[in-house]
């Protein structure tokens, strides 16, 4: 049988430095610590453990150092107020899904009716913490004892260990039956980095296609440039972008989702562009006085056309997802920008317009193109009090400039 989750070691945490070191966090001493190196800079941490360990085990000490460091860098994800509260990993803080979109997975089950989920894979327990704010009874499972414990430290902390129960268990083992959805979250990343083909997933993407197909409903969380003929039939495939960043991709199984289609999730709004099926190949035209760029959920859901359709525009490239027209177009799925010049690529004439209209900061984009954005602004020497947006792209397959600002 393949391998899924993690090993499972049979020690105890007293055998095991990594499970020993954390029950001792939970200690009063440990809880205090952690309090005190909240706001520490990790610039000083030398000179910070010099100091604590004159009163404290040095085990511990760095302990609470490693543990501060990754309530840190989960701040971004959870935010300070359930972060600092928070227990972590290394690959949990890497893995572990934003709040918001957890937050948005679980609204969609809770909308549905969902009581309770089987969260498969749970890690630190970013998944269950939001299905049980959403009033979810929620069984965690990972197969790693020390993930496992982390996640119940995670619910306790939060209130909320009533709702979640953590097992520390193999997934392939686990009875779904008795719960209204299941939620699958494989492991992709490795020994060797991030895992780009589905079926090296931990566990691989078509055992736990199986185990959704066998759930009244179940999603699986996926990395978002999963190719599209990875993704079977039965499959709703939902791409979710936060502040404009794709953060991942999910695939929705059973009653209230739609197979077949594509959808693009836009975080924090919640505004949601869908499609049953891909439209035909969408024009492509001259640029005219607006361009407009898709958000890259809408872009990864290949859902341009639809947008392209919209507007009445059309493509500059048939290969290049920027959309332009005549008319001013207002949608939440797309940034738009009214150009003022097209240049052929050529980096002195570019330099040559910037300084005769005393540009000083400029934003690059590109698409289509090999040049690195801070080096183009390096070589622009830019100054004045001007500022402009310069898209470097091919315009009907030639390089091309394309210089504007941005509407509104």
């Amino acid at each position: 049988m393949d391998r899924v989750n993690a090993t499972t070691p049979s020690a105890s945490s007293a055998d095991d430095p990594a499970r020993a070191a954390f029950a001792a966090l939970r200690t009063p001493e440990g809880a205090q610590l952690l309090a005190e190196l909240r706001d520490h800079d990790p610039a000083d941490e030398l000179a910070t453990a010099t100091r604590l360990r004159r009163t404290h085990p040095a085990e511990l000490v760095s302990a609470a150092l490693g543990q501060a460091r990754l309530r840190q860098r989960a701040v971004a994800k959870f935010g300070a107020e359930d972060a600092y509260r928070m227990y972590f990993t290394p690959n949990g803080v890497e893995q572990a899904t934003r709040t918001s979109v957890a937050a948005h997975r679980a609204a969609r089950f809770a909308g549905l009716g969902v009581r309770s989920v089987a969260d498969l894979c749970c890690g630190i327990g970013g998944d269950a913490i939001a299905l049980a704010r959403a009033g979810i009874a929620v069984l965690a499972v990972d197969r790693d004892p020390l993930t496992a414990e982390v996640a119940r430290a995670n619910a306790e902390a939060l209130g909320l260990g009533e709702l979640i129960e953590v097992r520390c268990a193999d997934v392939t083992e686990i009875d779904t039956a008795p719960y209204d959805a299941v939620f699958v979250d494989p492991a992709r990343r490795g020994g060797r980095g991030r895992i780009f083909d589905p079926e090296a997933y931990s566990p691989p993407l078509s055992w736990a296609t199986a185990a959704a197909l066998k759930a009244p409903r179940a999603a699986l969380k996926i990395a978002p440039g999963i190719p599209h003929e990875a993704i079977g039939p039965e499959a709703e495939a939902e791409w979710i972008s936060d502040g404009g960043d794709v953060k991942e991709a999910v695939l929705w199984y059973g009653e209230g989702f739609a197979p077949g289609a594509f959808r693009a999730t836009l975080l924090p709004s919640g505004a949601t562009l869908s499609a049953p099926a891909p439209l035909p190949a969408p024009p492509v035209g001259p640029v005219g006085r607006y361009l407009y760029e898709p958000d890259g959920a809408v872009i990864r859901a290949h859902l341009v056309a639809d947008l392209v359709e919209r507007c009445g525009g059309q493509l500059v490239d048939e290969t290049i997802a920027y959309i332009t027209s005549d008319e001013p177009y207002s949608s939440p799925y797309v940034a738009g920008y009214e150009i003022t010049d097209e240049l052929p690529f050529n980096m002195k004439r570019l330099k040559a317009l910037l300084r005769e209209r005393q540009i000083g900061v400029l934003t690059v984009k590109k698409r289509g193109s090999a040049v690195e954005p801070e080096e183009l602004r390096r070589r622009m020497k830019l100054s004045g009090p001007g500022s402009a947006t310069v898209f470097l792209t091919r315009v009907a397959g030639a390089p091309t400039m394309l210089i504007g600002h941005p509407l509104g």
